[in-house]
């Protein structure tokens, strides 16, 4: 069987973006976005990839031409639906670590409009090993600053002659946090004030919001896909069908990159702090809420979970009913609608099976930050309790128990909460009094960062939730919430 670059061949364009990183989320994602404008014609622009670690795929890649294979996989307007996307936007390939003038001549080449990094949530991190950039610094700010210096001495400090810089690494503001650690950086070397005054005029530094579940390289259907494409390709890659790219930035980097007349779902915005709440409390929150519930009623996965009627409808109402009504001073109530019908059209993805015992992990945390936000702008808008978001949060109490059936497990959490939860359950003898007891304290943890024993009837409500799981079990329990709502509605 043929190679794929014995079958096609990359197209020339011009070479607009460094990338540091050579993974399987930026080849499903930002690549694709550009290899999309690319073919709708809105965009000429390739890549030059920097490989940032001394192991890595830059190799492999250039062996292949830059080509390789996206398969895309999921729900699309209720259908299941696989698309199958020839990606060339790779042109050229630098190891810095055996090419390192190669490296910093591209400061030289003023084709160059942006830099995209994805160097994992550890990259953007200040080195103070790193002192100067005669030899290749270890970190990657230590790369990108002297990548900046050197283009900064080709241009004689000329302000419109610097990068937009797009980091996509999963850090909240990504964009100010690498212009941060550069500044440090920049004055740990002894950078003179006209050269620091340069980076941060010069050059913008966008926050970013990425979000595309990529499962990578499908080892394990590699043969068949093969016999499929009628070629050979060491770097297929899969991802979901679902993806958002959220960019802060000025109309001058949305003017150079129109992603939206190519159809894409990427949003420019002067500020991304909505974007990043709204994913963390619709989709993370959607995922925490309905773990506990789910897992204790006898399901394993989120696929499961969504198409379960019960669990379905609780998943529903806990996302439509109370986090997105309490959720409207971030954005549209129409903004949030749509973004949690395509969080559906994920969870329910055939393609991958998500796990929820993988969610649970560190669910004491989760909760605080991906639900209860929703929950105290609920209850003061509404003056009410939110019933599903606190039949979850009773329902994690009863996770921490261990215990689902006659079956036994273990969830991973910080020592401190999984010693609470052990001291609490020793404490519990059944009696509604004692998980009263419980439920009591629990809510009154300094974690939750205020006392929510406080809140009227919110410690009776869970005490109610907690006693009837462990004395009725889950199913009966979730069949009287959901009466329960419903009857008030």
């Amino acid at each position: 069987m043929k190679k794929i670059n014995e079958v096609y061949s990359p197209k020339k364009r011009e070479l607009k973006v460094i990338q540091f990183g050579e993974g399987n989320f930026l080849r499903a994602f930002v690549e694709w976005i550009f290899q999309v404008a690319n073919d709708s014609g809105i965009l000429n622009a390739n890549f030059t990839v920097v490989q940032p670690l001394p192991f890595g795929r830059v190799k492999d890649l250039e062996a292949q031409n830059g080509l390789y294979t996206l398969y895309l996989e999921g729900i699309l307007d209720g259908k299941v639906k696989q698309e199958i996307k020839l990606i060339d936007v790779l042109e050229k390939f630098i190891n810095p670590y055996t090419e390192y003038q190669a490296y910093l001549d591209l400061a030289k080449d003023d084709s160059y409009e942006f830099i995209i990094s994805n160097t994992t949530e550890a990259g953007i991190a200040f080195n103070p090993e790193d002192k100067d950039y005669e030899t290749i610094p270890n970190s990657f700010p230590g790369k990108l600053l002297g990548l900046l210096v050197e283009r900064y001495k080709h241009t004689g400090g000329d302000l419109n002659k610097g990068y937009v810089i797009m980091p996509c690494e999963l850090i909240d503001y990504n964009g100010k946090e690498l212009k941060s650690v550069l500044n440090r950086l920049s004055k740990h070397w002894n950078l003179d004030d006209d050269f620091i005054y340069w980076l941060n005029n010069a050059n913008e530094f966008c926050n970013t919001l990425v979000d595309r579940i990529v499962p990578g390289y499908p080892k394990n259907e590699i043969a068949e896909i093969e016999a499929h494409l009628g070629y050979t390709d060491s770097s297929v890659v899969k991802g979901e069908i679902f993806h958002l790219w959220v960019i802060e930035a000025s109309k001058k980097v949305s003017d150079k990159l129109p992603f939206d007349k190519a159809g894409l779902n990427v949003v420019f915005t002067d500020n991304i702090t909505p974007y990043k709440q709204r994913k963390v409390r619709v989709l993370n929150g959607a995922h925490t809420a309905i773990v506990p519930v789910s897992y204790l009623y006898g399901i394993d996965t989120v696929k499961e979970s969504i198409e379960d009627e019960m669990i379905g409808k609780f998943f529903e109402g806990v996302v439509f009913n109370e986090i997105i009504p309490a959720s409207t001073h971030l954005l549209s109530e129409s903004e949030l609608k749509d973004f949690a019908y395509a969080v559906i059209n994920r969870f329910k993805n055939p393609y991958i099976r998500h796990e929820l015992m993988s969610i649970a992990l560190n669910s004491t945390t989760k909760y605080k930050t991906r639900i209860l936000p929703s929950v105290m702008d609920y209850i003061n808008k509404f003056n009410k309790l939110p019933k599903s978001a606190l039949f979850s949060l009773g329902s994690m109490l009863v996770l921490f128990r261990g215990k689902r059936g006659n079956e036994t497990y273990t969830i991973q959490d910080d020592t401190e909460f999984l010693e609470m939860y052990d001291r609490l359950w020793k404490k519990c003898d059944g009696s509604k009094e004692s998980v009263k007891e419980i439920v009591t304290e629990f809510l009154g943890i300094p974690h939750w960062e205020i006392d929510l024993n406080s809140i009227e009837g919110l410690t009776d409500l869970v005490t109610e939730y907690v006693y009837n799981i462990l004395t009725k079990g889950m199913k009966k329990a979730l069949e009287e919430v959901l009466y329960d709502i419903d009857s008030q509605n």
